[in-house]
């Protein structure tokens, strides 16, 4: 049973820097992609980064682009978005979500963030930037 579990949102100030993880779990092979994505409250979940963990490829939206980092440990399971240089803007509730394994769409330069590629899902972590 796969199952994804975030962990690490808080409230913090803007400028601020936060540490995102999410474990993987019920994998029995590699090959898939793993996204953060978020949701602000009246606006739509719009995906933020993405690790293909084939090759350990990393894709980003332009609103974070040079302030978040997406990595992983594959000994542990567990993906990370670093997210420095915190804007109000940041604020939602972040959701891990990954793909069927052999199936890195991610991988071949396609819509990174769409949703329906990302079979599974955490339950989120919120985090809170304020000025």
């Amino acid at each position: 049973q796969i199952q994804l579990r975030e962990s690490g949102g808080e409230s913090v100030q803007a400028g601020g820097s936060l540490r995102l993880s999410c474990v993987v779990s019920g994998y029995t092979s590699r090959s898939k992609c793993v996204g953060w994505f978020r949701q602000s409250p009246g606006k739509e979940r719009e995906g933020v980064a993405v690790l293909y963990d084939g090759a350990g490829s990393t894709f980003y939206a332009d609103s974070v682009k040079g302030r978040f980092a997406i990595s992983q440990d594959s000994a542990i399971n567990t993906v990370y978005l670093q997210m420095n240089s915190l804007k109000p803007e940041d604020s939602g509730l972040y959701y891990c979500a990954s793909t069927s394994a052999g199936r890195p769409f991610c991988a071949y330069g396609l819509n990174q963030f769409e949703e329906s590629e990302y079979g599974f899902w955490g339950q989120g972590t919120q985090v809170t930037v304020s000025s």
